[in-house]
């Protein structure tokens, strides 16, 4: 195919750049010899690729003039290539997708897929877009997109990542994200303290699985979960758990859910607690913290509810004064101490995952954070997030590394902040982007799964800030998987369990 170079104008710095393209013999137009954007409609109509390198990572303004409308011309044209090429091809763009069910495919055929678009690359029938290390118009700094850019299919970025490709706007923005290495020499990067997922990274933290293992080896998991009316979220973190690796999982569930899991959830074992209309009752609390001996890991949240009994549950197993609303203003009210001594003492033994129901029970109550023992890993979507930190959800999603980043600091935790591109923090100022953003993953019961196969890992000896980041890893990996086999609506959080295992696997193998 023929290869045409638009020019939108010339500054000194470019002249190789410019001889490399003449010496080439590629046609060049300039934009101040198309005053009407003629020949560049042209040029559109013909093109199967367009490579956006107009602008690189150092945009901090609006875009103005006559690049604006440069911008606004391309945008015009290729909307009108597309309507008269037609949209979606009958397959969706999915009959080449690789089988999942195929023991010899490896990770990278599956990134060669499409692992970061929000749509298959083969959907839409119109010229793709490559953009050069960022869509122009974006803020490599803050992710915010201006009104005139041009969305990628493809963004091919030089050495590293950058963190607007993944905040704000840019995970829209950028499309299939690829990292090129042009040579850089990896000490330029030693002292970065945000890193993206890879394959290769995440592949060293994956417990190793000896031979002569028995299912000690590989530790207990407590998981207190569940409810009358959300059954179905201990069965999930319950059965991630043991499909992430863990040697055995007990179940801590009220009375009356009990027979309805034991039915589907065979190798679990139980532990039967008190509750009050169908939800835990805070005297639950002292019972789990009696039956913790033994157990390498606890998981504390999936489908508990909101009622004011579970929340008294909550705070009295950490040992949180709780809120309550009295007239006006709030009463306080504090668990009895030589209690909260105990039953502190007793969970710092234990790595804790307080999830859903567990971190809205912690937002009702005052100075949480400082009886939360250290390194507690915290699973909140944005809701949850804005509700931890007494602010909005736009406020959220306006800086979701940088909150998270503050936040795992503050409160001495690791902070895993789902969405896409979850961001994974330290207390130490380290944080890591997974590299999924997948609208498969959009589906009830995902976030009990997640937290269940973190509890699986922290199970086999990972320390928490590993465990928080390989467990989301392969929850967006074996979101990966159900997406390409089943397409982005009507995956189910089950079809991410039965995934977990092949998705270590070719982890294992990549």
């Amino acid at each position: 195919r023929p290869v045409n170079v638009y020019c939108w104008k010339r500054t000194p710095g470019d002249d190789a750049n410019y001889d490399a393209v003449q010496q080439l013999g590629l046609p060049v137009i300039h934009a101040a010899d198309d005053p009407q954007f003629a020949q560049l409609a042209g040029l559109i109509t013909g093109a199967d690729l367009i490579v956006d390198a107009l602008l690189g990572t150092g945009v901090s303004r609006p875009i103005g003039g006559t690049l604006a409308d440069l911008l606004k011309a391309v945008h015009q044209h290729i909307s009108q290539h597309a309507e008269q090429e037609g949209q979606l091809p009958a397959d969706n763009g999915l009959a080449d997708a690789p089988d999942v069910r195929s023991a010899s495919r490896s990770l990278q055929e599956i990134a060669d897929y499409d692992f970061l678009t929000r749509s298959p690359r083969a959907s839409v029938k119109r010229s793709q877009i490559v953009a050069v290390d960022c869509p122009s118009g974006l803020n490599c700094d803050t992710g915010t997109l201006d009104a005139a850019a041009l969305p990628a299919d493809l963004t091919v970025t030089f050495a590293n990542p950058k963190i607007g490709h993944f905040v704000v706007d840019g995970p829209g923005a950028c499309g299939r994200l690829e990292v090129a290495d042009i040579g850089t020499s990896p000490d330029l990067a030693r002292d970065v303290t945000v890193e993206l997922a890879t394959p290769a990274s995440m592949q060293k933290l994956l417990p190793v699985r000896p031979a002569d293992a028995h299912k000690g080896t590989f530790g207990k998991a407590l998981v207190v979960a569940g409810s009358v009316p959300y059954t179905g979220a201990a069965h999930l973190a319950c059965a991630a758990a043991y499909r992430a690796g863990a040697g055995l999982v007990t179940a801590g569930v009220v009375s009356s859910i009990h027979t309805i899991l034991a039915t589907g959830l065979a190798e679990a074992t139980w532990l039967l607690l008190p509750e009050h209309h169908g939800v835990l009752g805070p005297e639950a609390a002292r019972i789990v913290v009696e039956n913790l001996k033994g157990y390498a890991s606890l998981l504390v949240g999936p489908g508990l509810t909101q009622e004011d009994e579970t929340v008294r549950f909550v705070h009295e197993l950490l040992g949180i004064g709780q809120r309550q609303q009295s007239g006006i203003g709030f009463v306080t009210q504090q668990p009895s101490q030589t209690r909260v001594g105990t039953q502190t003492s007793a969970l710092k033994a234990v790595p804790l995952v307080l999830d859903a129901d567990a971190l809205n029970a912690l937002a009702r109550g005052d100075n949480w954070h400082e009886v939360l023992p250290a390194n507690t890993i915290l699973t909140p979507h944005p809701g949850e997030m804005a509700r931890l930190c007494r602010c909005t959800t736009a406020d959220v999603r306006a800086d979701r590394i940088g909150l998270a980043r503050s936040k795992a600091a503050e409160w001495n935790a690791v902070v895993l902040l789902k969405g896409a591109y979850t961001v994974v923090a330290s207390p130490d100022d380290h944080a890591t982007v997974l590299p999924f953003a997948n609208p498969a993953l959009a589906t009830a019961g995902s976030g009990d799964v997640l937290s269940g196969v973190i509890v699986g890992l922290l199970s086999q000896g990972l320390a928490a800030y590993d465990a928080a980041v390989l467990g989301g890893y392969l929850h967006g990996l074996a979101g990966e998987l159900a997406r390409i086999d089943l397409g982005e609506a009507g995956v189910v959080a089950g079809d991410l369990i039965a995934r977990l295992p092949l998705a270590i696997r070719q982890l294992r193998a990549a």
